[in-house]
This record gives structure tokens, sequence and C-alpha cells, in this order.
């Protein structure tokens, strides 16, 4: 592999957190108390800025090894992350999850050291094969850590929230002016 390979959070798994994020804190400014009002709408955005932060993480794969972690903007606040030299890669360890999925931990030659294998990145197919083509461990049998449907089902509720957020807005924005409460 001569050139870098980039893996970032798979488009529907960034979107559904992001849309889950905005449906549960839009309301907010509104339903808070009056004094709370302004302090809400100061940290609406601010933590909006972290969940796409959070949501940014990327996969690095290249000639020399591999590389999970964050962009230069948010990186700086984000330290977590990991990178390993083809050479420093050992093996995978699968490990069951508590709602019966699967995780996978990438064992590293260093003091007994495991990282935990990225399973949400774009091209997860494209990334297993490079990582196994690279690193000579066999990745057949890993899969998602858990089904798209699951992440579209997400995203259409929260598409759904956000519909019916808006809607009761306009509602009440309406009948406000109408009963001249405004």
């Amino acid at each position: 592999m001569a050139d870098l390979a980039l893996y970032p959070m798979a488009p529907l798994i960034r979107f559904t957190l992001i849309a889950l994020y905005l449906a549960l804190v839009l309301p907010l400014p509104v339903l808070a108390p009056q004094g709370l009002q302004l302090v809400m709408l100061l940290a609406v955005p601010l933590g909006l800025v972290l969940v796409l932060a959070l949501t940014s993480e990327r996969v690095e794969l290249d000639a020399e090894g591999v590389r999970v972690g964050h962009p230069a903007w948010c990186s700086w606040l984000l330290r977590r992350g990991w990178s390993l030299s083809w050479s420093q890669v050992q093996g995978l360890t699968p490990v069951a999850t508590s709602q019966g999925g699967r995780v996978y931990y990438v064992r590293s030659s260093g003091a007994g050291q495991a990282f935990l294998l990225p399973q949400r990145v774009a091209r997860f197919d494209e990334f297993l094969a490079q990582f196994a083509a690279s690193s000579g461990v066999d990745t057949s049998g890993i899969g998602r850590i858990s089904p798209a449907w699951t992440y579209r089902l997400l995203a259409l509720l929260c598409a759904l929230l956000l519909a019916g957020e808006l809607l009761a807005y306009l509602w009440n924005a309406t009948w406000t002016q109408a009963l001249g409460l405004s």
C-alpha cells in the first residue's frame, strides 16, 4: 500500500448521532426556565461542536501502519487514539458486548497492549481487506458492530422527532401570535 487510505466514520452513523443530539437538545432553550434560556442557547452549539468532533474520528492506513484518531481541528481536545506499525500487529481478539454484538481488539507486540478495531468506518469491507493484506491477520468473519438497519431506524426516528419539534414550535408560534400573547 503506497498511498494513505483514510476511513472516516460511516456517513449514516455520523448523521444519525448528530441528528440524535439535535433532536434531544434543540427544544431545551425553549423549554428551559427564563433564567437558563441564554445558558442553553450557548450550550447547544458548544455541544454540537463536541459531537461533530467526536464523530470525526478516522482511520488511516499506509505502508507504515495503522492510525486511529481525529483531524487536527479537534485532536487537541480529543487526545484519544492509537497507532501501530504493521510489524506490531499480532492478531485480533474478539469480545462479546452486553448487547449481543462482538468487538475486536488489535493485539500488539508491546507489553500486551490491545486497541479497539474501528467497526463504524466508511467502506468497512475495503478497510478490513487492506488491514488484512498489510498486517497478515485474518479478518474474515468480522462484521460491523451493529447492522445498518439499526442506524437507519434511529435516523428515521430522529428525523420524525425533529419534524415534530419543528411543527410544535411553528404551531405554538402561530397560536401565540393569533392570540396576541407575544
